[in-house]
């Protein structure tokens, strides 16, 4: 277990017990945890904004909730989990028969001990999540029912964090802070994206990072809305969701399909012997297809490991935190800042000396591969990126038809740029 990792399931755990959704003091409070390992710029956006073609909608808080029998004992309680409760619930104070709450309890009967995740937030409703095996134990009778929650005029609330770069363009870094307690989907993303900040700030990195945690769907929508007229900056992306479960890493493509940031993960796999699976851009998911929406059409993709609704404990309780694991967010870690290294030093070269194979001897490069394990991939690494180096083809480029490391053609473009035969 890698340290950096170990940190990354201690901050789920922590974040684990709170009540979100996609507005409310969860959120809030939430955030105000990631903001100690990254300094946040946190938004409001009062209810009934305009975002787009959808409207801000009221905040809903909740206190307590409960099902309590005929003796005052609860058998569903919102203190136990916050699961409990469907989310958006509207407040209730009743006492009634056990088959009309019937009509409110969700239950997963395929999956008896687990208790589902469930919500109504654009119709007002309320209701229960439970385990079927706790269903099956009430006995017939009278129950007192509470939901003391408020639904009212607010605010939507989302967070930025950025890492300043040496150019102004950016690469956005999306993740949804809207789940309550489910750990893989999605605390785990929120955790790599918080440990990747952390790491991409002492680096000094190329293009600007803006970290964005947010809703989904109408928190990414509202950003959107807000940032309409500074999106030409945005020139990649990825949205992280499911990023600390066993399953091997799986990339969905942008809308392009043939975006930059669709490249670099490909190539990262290609030469990686991580398992993982190439998905093509479907509309459905998470906030990546706000981002690649016909308007703005964002290189956006998603990484996750086993993805949405794939595995039996998604939207269950049993996305725990024993469910995720250090070393599978460590992982997911490591694929991020591999395909943002690239990124980073993808440039297009021009050869100086393109008539002809120029003499690497006399200039030293030929004597700076001696005695190194990786002589001839260093030697054609720099026959490849002279080659190729005609002001239309990139570093990536080069990798990509050289079937070479991106790290060696990028190190050997260093050393021909430094040897004065190519010019940026």
């Amino acid at each position: 277990m890698t340290e950096t990792g170990r940190r990354m399931h201690a901050l789920v755990e922590r974040l684990y017990p709170l009540c979100r959704s996609i507005t409310g003091d969860g959120v809030r409070a939430t955030l105000q945890i990631v903001d100690e390992y990254v300094p946040l710029t946190v938004h409001e956006v009062p209810t009934g904004t305009q975002v787009l073609d959808w409207t801000v909608p009221q905040e809903w808080n909740i206190r307590d909730a409960y099902v309590a029998d005929s003796t005052g004992r609860r058998v569903v309680d919102f203190a136990a989990s916050s699961l409990h409760v469907l989310g958006y619930s509207v407040p209730v104070a009743a006492t009634m028969p056990l088959a009309e709450l019937r009509e409110h309890l969700h239950t997963l009967p395929d999956h008896p001990s687990w208790v589902p995740y469930r919500t109504s937030y654009y119709k007002p409703e309320w209701g229960f999540c439970l385990s079927q095996e706790t269903l099956d134990a009430l006995p017939d009778g009278d129950y007192e029912v509470r939901i003391d929650s408020t639904l009212a005029d607010g605010h939507l609330t989302y967070a930025e964090h950025v890492v300043p770069g040496q150019v102004a363009d950016e690469v956005i870094v999306s993740c949804h802070v809207c789940h309550p307690s489910l750990a893989n989907d999605n605390l785990a993303g929120i955790a790599v994206a918080t440990f990747l900040a952390r790491a991409l700030a002492e680096e000094n990195p190329y293009y600007t990072y803006r970290f964005i945690f947010a809703p989904g769907t109408v928190g990414a929508i509202t950003w959107l809305a807000r940032n309409a007229e500074r999106i030409e900056q945005v020139k990649h992306g990825l949205v992280l969701a499911c990023a600390g479960d066993s399953g091997r890493l799986t990339y969905k493509q942008s809308r392009r399909g043939d975006a930059e940031i669709d490249r670099v993960l490909r190539h990262v796999f290609n030469v990686s012997e991580r398992p993982h699976r190439i998905a093509e851009f479907t509309p459905y998911g998470y906030d990546e297809r706000q981002y690649c929406s016909p308007g703005f059409d964002l290189g956006v993709g998603s990484l996750s490991r086993t993805p949405y609704a794939g595995y039996p404990e998604y939207h269950t309780s049993a996305d725990n935190p024993d469910f995720v694991s250090p070393e599978a967010m460590a992982d997911t870690l490591s694929v991020c800042r591999e395909a943002f290294g690239i990124l980073d030093r993808n440039r297009t070269y021009q050869n100086l000396s393109p008539y002809g194979e120029p003499q690497l001897g006399r200039r030293g490069l030929y004597d700076a591969l001696g005695g190194r394990s990786d002589t001839k991939q260093a030697q054609m690494a720099m026959l490849w990126v002279l080659n190729l180096s005609d002001g239309d083809h990139s570093l990536l480029d080069v990798a990509e038809r050289s079937g070479l490391p991106f790290d060696a053609v990028a190190v050997a473009a260093d050393a021909l740029h430094g040897a004065g035969l190519l010019k940026a």
